[in-house]
């Protein structure tokens, strides 16, 4: 099977699972919070200063920042959709090298640094606040569903990156005024929405790609150590 339709059907399936999972809705504001953070990071980097950053209970968001130059706006603009689908690749990464501990301290981080700093609102702070606390106690208690807990989370990002992506892809065709990053970023350059969106979609599925080719690696890796050691008994 073609690997970018193996890449999409597998996808589609791992939705499907993770929404039987009970308020697994409550966790897909993981995936805008590091798209936020995304935003707020590449305006630091560029010496912007970021006032705040919003978190809603639609799993939207926004950040606020001071105006920066064009050249400037428009790497900030484009930083968000790219360290979401960038960070779901590094903890599909992480997990490959069994450091999924790892993962899950640098995606509690993350939300400490935003909920100390930056995320303003009931919703936002609320929502941060205990999933921090979910993470510590699973991290110190739960030594035997961690790992699960780990990969539930790595899915959950890995597709709501590329949903999300693909979703304002396809706004820029249809509303190009609409889709958000997109839409900004075609305010900024001469090339329209519909190239900037579709340019987020393709780049999240070929992080996705890159993401499962990990995970498949270490599941078969996993299964042949698996088996040498039944053999060897």
């Amino acid at each position: 099977m073609n690997k970018r339709l193996k890449t999409i059907l597998f996808l589609v399936v791992s939705v499907f699972l993770t929404r039987f999972i009970p308020f697994s809705s409550l966790f897909r504001n993981l995936d805008t919070m590091i798209h936020e953070f995304g935003h707020a990071l590449a305006t630091l980097l560029l010496s912007g200063k970021v006032l705040r950053i919003e978190l809603y209970a639609d799993h939207s968001g926004v950040t606020y920042s001071t105006m920066l130059t064009p050249g400037r706006s428009i790497l900030v603009s484009l930083a968000g959709y790219i360290s979401a689908s960038l960070f779901a690749w590094l903890l599909f990464y992480l997990y490959r090298k069994g450091r999924h501990m790892w993962g899950l301290g640098i995606i509690t981080a993350i939300a400490l640094v935003s909920l100390l700093l930056y995320v303003r609102g009931e919703f936002g702070m609320l929502w941060l606040t205990g999933f921090i606390a979910l993470n510590v106690v699973i991290m110190i208690f739960g030594a035997k569903i961690v790992k699960f807990y780990y990969l539930f989370l790595a899915f959950l990002t890995l597709e709501e990156s590329v949903l999300s992506a693909m979703y304002v892809g396809l706004l820029s065709w249809t509303q190009p005024s609409r889709a958000g990053d997109a839409a900004n970023l075609a305010q900024q350059t001469f090339m329209p929405a519909m190239f900037w969106g579709t340019l987020f979609a393709l780049f999240a599925l070929w992080c996705a790609k890159g993401a499962l080719a990990l995970f498949f690696r270490k599941e078969s890796s996993s299964g042949r150590t698996s088996r040498a050691r039944s053999l060897s008994k």
